[in-house]
């Protein structure tokens, strides 16, 4: 079964053009070091809920949009390979800057996961 990497973040409105710009790279690099599916999804219909819920887990402002983001390895084993070599290509280094960064990585969180089901 495939392994997942999954990520949310807080992007103001006025840099998600910049923000698209930086993930189309990013995508490009995850490919080319072995991601099988790479995916960046912009919040459409996701309201705060009463205890919990996409803005209210990255402590959403105003003028801000929730941004869902997935990688699709085709293991676990190889996503830690992809990782290793994605964490230290000159492109995505050049975009860890948290000063030119378009959104607030503090407010971001991810995670691996196993797969479940796949249909």
């Amino acid at each position: 079964m495939n392994y997942v990497d999954g990520f949310v973040v807080p992007v103001p409105k006025t840099k998600l053009a910049a923000y698209r710009r930086m993930a189309r790279i990013a995508g490009k690099v995850w490919r080319e070091h072995g991601a099988v599916e790479y995916v960046e999804c912009v919040a459409d219909d996701v309201k705060p809920g009463k205890h919990t819920s996409f803005p209210q887990s990255v402590k959403l402002k105003p003028g801000e949009v929730v941004v869902f983001s997935w990688v699709v390895y085709k293991s676990r084993a190889q996503r830690d390979r992809t990782m290793k070599k994605v964490m230290t290509d000159p492109r995505l280094l050049k975009m860890m800057n948290p000063k030119t960064q378009p959104f607030d990585g503090k407010r971001m969180f991810w995670g691996g996961f196993k797969t479940m089901i796949q249909l």
